[in-house]
């Protein structure tokens, strides 16, 4: 949504495009992140363990 003078509007199908795009990216991008955290500390706890 963007405000326009003073009003808050809805984006234009462009914007809406542009900003799933953004948003699945971001989505994509956490997901690996998440992943990557489990994996570092699951070896990081193996090899405390050892």
């Amino acid at each position: 949504m963007q405000r326009h003078r003073g009003k808050w509007i809805m984006a234009s199908g462009k914007d809406i495009k542009v900003a799933t795009e953004t948003y699945n990216g971001f989505i994509k991008a956490a997901t690996w992140g998440t992943i990557a955290c489990f994996v570092i500390a699951a070896g990081v706890v193996a090899l405390i363990a050892s």
